[in-house]
């Protein structure tokens, strides 16, 4: 059992308090993910705290067989999709859409290469399908396993597997024999300059 479904239990046994550490455990993980779908922060956030909400609302409905991190995912595709549909709106999110943050420790030249790569990332990721861009955030950013990822998707391991593949064989071509190690590095640094600014706020 994973420490977010660890302290679900505890939650559901009347420890108030577990909730909060599931809360600083993953929400900021949740917004960016949601946001991938959304592209827009704010939006992602209200989204990510009803996701939250349903573990408090529903408290039975959780059955602790995949990870509480898989089961948020999960919550947060379908309201991101819900969303897209009532707005009728496919967005493409850039990985600078953590509100365009700068690490201040950077110097001028890691700025400026770090932006090229996020340039040449996005270039790269916008060309791919919806599904093999999600696929991607989720197995490269998240660190999730094709399974996780599967189930999020709603696919199984095998589609997660041909889109990873078929990802990586495109980015290839468009950025070069690094582009993995690139695309990889640049979803890294975008996810701790997002998860800094949320502790800044």
């Amino acid at each position: 059992m994973d420490n977010g479904a660890c302290s679900y239990r505890r939650f559901l046994d009347g420890d108030e308090s577990a909730f909060d550490e599931i809360m600083k455990e993953l929400f900021d993980g949740l917004v960016f993910f949601i946001n991938r779908y959304v592209y827009d922060i704010h939006t992602a956030e209200d989204l990510a705290i009803d996701v939250f909400s349903e573990l408090i609302v529903h408290r039975r409905r959780y059955n602790f067989r995949v990870s509480m991190k898989t089961y948020l995912f999960m919550l947060g595709r379908s309201r991101a999709l819900d969303h897209i549909r009532r707005r009728k709106v496919i967005p493409f999110v850039e990985l600078s859409q953590a509100d365009g943050l700068t690490d201040e420790r950077d110097t001028p030249e890691d700025a400026f290469l770090a932006d090229e790569r996020k340039r040449s990332v996005n270039t790269a990721l916008s060309r791919l399908p919806d599904e093999m861009r999600i696929a991607v955030h989720l197995v490269y950013f998240e660190e999730m396993s094709y399974e996780e990822a599967a189930r999020i998707m709603k696919k199984n391991r095998k589609q997660v597997d041909n889109l990873l593949y078929r990802a990586k064989k495109e980015l290839r071509i468009l950025l070069g024999k690094d582009g993995e190690w690139l695309l990889w590095g640049a979803l890294r640094n975008a996810k701790q300059r997002f998860s800094a600014a949320a502790r800044k706020s």
